[in-house]
């Protein structure tokens, strides 16, 4: 599962970067929010662990490539291009241990109490152990009303801490049609369905 978002990460890279001459001309994106998520920040605990890590990589996608990546969805999902469009942006910590993993829980843990103490919603915390995925994944939200201001997900397996922050402005009409795009898988038996051109 983790292989198939970096996967997906690295194809919308690709996609974005072939996509830049196309940005320039893209139609205006709407206006701005005053998001209270900032992608700058970090949980200090993510800095003592980067300091451990054998190879650590962050990266942020802002409004411009996003708006780049929408103009890879094909003409027939004008409600996906709109979605991706209220995204602020998207950053990206990973951190990956040697053979030992790891190497200290508490802070991993601090991590998760980070988003607590501010505020955010904890949504779920999904513990497997299978072949593709051995770990913890912990998504947190940001809510307005009903629109989500902002998503963390954190992923730690046996060697390795993967962080991803979303800012954006999204109604839960938005999100389902985010499915199948940047790794959100598409969840096919819930009934909802794209409305067809006629």
């Amino acid at each position: 599962m983790r292989l198939r978002w970096f996967l997906h990460a690295a194809i919308a890279g690709a996609a974005i970067g072939a996509g830049a001459a196309w940005a320039q001309s893209a139609p205006a994106a709407p206006p701005r929010y005053d998001n209270p998520v900032d992608l700058e920040w970090t949980p200090p605990a993510l800095a003592q662990l980067s300091g451990l890590a054998a190879v650590k990589s962050s990266f942020t996608l802002d409004r411009n490539l996003l708006a780049a990546a929408a103009g890879m969805v094909p003409d027939s999902q004008p409600q996906t291009r709109e979605a991706i469009r209220k995204i602020d942006g998207v950053s990206v910590h990973l951190l990956r241990f040697g053979n030992g993993g790891v190497p200290d829980e508490s802070e991993v843990e601090a991590i998760r109490k980070s988003y607590h103490l501010r505020g955010w919603k904890h949504l779920v915390t999904t513990e497997s152990g299978g072949l593709a995925h051995n770990g913890t994944t912990d998504v947190w939200l940001v809510l307005d009303g009903i629109n989500v201001r902002g998503a963390v997900v954190l992923v730690e397996s046996p060697k390795s801490v993967t962080l991803a922050t979303m800012a954006g402005n999204l109604s839960p009409v938005d999100l389902l049609h985010l499915r199948g795009h940047f790794g959100i898988p598409r969840f096919d038996g819930d009934g909802f369905t794209e409305e067809k051109n006629r």
